[in-house]
């Protein structure tokens, strides 16, 4: 039947992702949003950025991206300095052990998919468009915020023990 493959492949595709956040999470000790994060500010100038411009990346909520700068400054891979001039706003700086961290992870699924999406006929690109609006339609998703980019917002406490009790 038509819809059961359907649901496969929407299947396939989530599954994908989660286990990419996994393999990412046991291999390197970081979450998917932690390398976007780290990821942003290798991109951005003199490797710094605001909390504010880093939280409009990731598409987060200001305490998500709070607590993602936390762990990430807790691993040394990227640090708070205060802005000179004003001490009231705060530089979030890659650190160079967050750089070469970046260096070893290898290139996430959402930027395959954007690489190899921006190789598609502007055709095949409006008629996969079509087919996911459809799809956001028949399951009436259509009012749920979503990310830009490929974004699991697990728990990371229940990612940790999952890998933790699999290890025992």
């Amino acid at each position: 039947m038509v819809s059961t493959e359907v649901l496969i492949k929407i299947r396939q595709i989530v599954r994908s992702i989660n286990l990419e956040s996994k393999r990412i999470w046991k291999e390197y000790g970081v979450s998917i949003p932690q390398v976007l994060c780290l990821s942003y500010l290798q991109r951005s100038p003199n490797y710094m950025s605001t909390q504010g411009s880093i939280r409009k990346f990731l598409n987060l909520n200001s305490s998500t991206v709070s607590g993602i700068i936390n762990r990430l400054e807790k691993k040394g891979l990227l640090a708070r300095l205060p802005r000179s001039g004003d001490k009231r706003i705060v530089q979030i700086v890659l650190t160079s052990e967050g750089d070469r961290m970046l260096s070893r992870i290898p290139p996430l699924l959402h930027e395959q998919l954007s690489e190899n999406l921006q190789q598609l006929d502007p055709d095949e690109l409006a008629s996969i468009m079509k087919g996911l609006d459809k799809l956001v339609g028949l399951l009436n998703i259509r009012e749920l915020e979503a990310t830009p980019m490929i974004v699991l917002d697990d728990d990371l406490e229940d990612i940790k023990n999952e890998y933790v009790n699999d290890e025992q």
